[in-house]
């Protein structure tokens, strides 16, 4: 016979209905939370007076109803708790301090700290206390935190892998660090699995159960979401296609660090492609990308083969994952002259392509996705 479920695991749902609704449905009384959720009225009303008392809903008035009688309203305070959201790269750092609904608040973004993992963490925490200040939010308010980082976190270790652009995040428990320096527990999540929940959430990807976000920049990364949920992979290196075998010997030892396909189409690796195409020395990514298409055939020739490279990227993804669209982002992979290119590369290589969208939410798609994170993780831990 099937236990029934303890009073705490009852008055936990029963908190979670009441909260969920106001945030769908916005001021209610206890009249309508009863009929809404199911709950019975003795029981919405003693959920309504424990979340007024925690501080996450209040009073809003009283509305007139038949026969001269009135009702209370009651709406969410969102200043009633703050959560952190942070998009950590290996050369800026963004914050964001957002309330109970996900609005934000105020925002910051700084050059990530050279000298490695740990004053990376401190700087966090200063960041978060400036925004904190400047938007007049009592720190202590700030009750949960989520973080994109690069490479591959180790839930079992608290470790960062395979992020070599900042120093020593695979030389200790992060996730611990974190919590201990910001006094608040912290979800550690990959940034391009951040990208990919923030266009999905609040971007292109809404409505969309089953995207890819592939971010191109420095390096190159995906985020994957499957039948609306995140993949992970066994050991979190779901949609590490850095390491895909193209563009490259796969058995060189030297593609292990950053990856065979990374090496191909990573913003170095399009530095050195023009170079050696005999291009002008002196001339950055931005620089080959704005020629590309005018005057400077080795400007052209070199983003030609960057799109292939990525298209066949993409023709792997379609095989294996089979998504209804592509998102692509990054500082590269949102160029416009590069997503002409793979457009029509792709209708070209093969049968029928996914849909292919540039990100809308461009270099903030990350926090986003990591202030979505954290404020469904506060609800998830106040509500269980």
């Amino acid at each position: 016979m099937n236990e029934a479920p303890s009073p705490s695991i009852v008055r936990q749902a029963s908190l979670r209905a009441v909260f969920d609704t106001m945030l769908a449905r916005g001021p209610v009384s206890r009249a309508e939370l009863s009929r809404l959720t199911g709950l019975s009225k003795q029981t919405a009303s003693e959920v309504v007076r424990q979340l007024e008392g925690a501080g996450l809903i209040r009073l809003l008035g009283r509305t007139q109803g038949p026969v001269g009688r009135s009702a209370a309203t009651y709406a969410l305070q969102p200043n009633g708790a703050f959560v952190l959201g942070v998009d950590l790269g290996g050369t800026k750092v963004q914050v964001a301090l957002a309330d109970l609904v996900g609005r934000i608040v105020g925002d910051a973004t700084q050059e990530t700290d050279r000298r490695g993992a740990r004053h990376v963490i401190v700087q966090i925490r200063d960041m978060m206390l400036d925004v904190a200040g400047r938007a007049g939010v009592d720190p202590g308010s700030v009750r949960h935190g989520a973080i994109g980082s690069p490479g591959v976190f180790r839930p079992d270790t608290g470790r960062i892998e395979l992020a070599p652009n900042i120093e020593g995040l695979d030389a200790f428990d992060v996730a611990q660090a974190l919590e201990d320096t910001l006094g608040f527990p912290v979800v550690i999540e990959n940034d391009v699995n951040m990208a990919a929940l923030g266009e999905w959430r609040h971007g292109c990807g809404q409505g969309v159960a089953d995207l890819v976000f592939m971010a191109l920049g420095t390096g190159i990364g995906m985020g994957i979401i499957a039948g609306g949920r995140l993949l992970h992979g066994a050991r979190g290196a779901a949609g590490e296609i850095a390491y895909l075998p193209f563009g490259g010997d796969p058995f060189d030892a030297r593609g292990h660090r950053f990856g065979t396909l990374e090496a191909a189409v990573g913003g170095s690796a399009i530095l050195d492609r023009y170079r050696a195409g005999g291009g002008a020395p002196d001339a950055d990514v931005r620089a080959i990308f704005d020629r590309a298409g005018g005057r400077d055939p080795v400007a052209s020739a070199t983003i030609e083969e960057i799109a292939r490279l990525l298209v066949q990227a993409i023709a792997a993804t379609q095989a294996i994952l089979d998504p209804s669209l592509v998102v692509l982002g990054g500082s590269i992979g949102a160029r416009a002259e590069l997503r002409a290119r793979v457009l029509d590369l792709a209708t070209r290589a093969m049968r029928a392509p996914p849909v292919l969208k540039t990100s809308v939410l461009r270099g903030q798609a990350a926090l986003f996705g990591a202030v979505s994170v954290s404020v469904q993780s506060l609800h998830s831990r106040l509500f269980g």
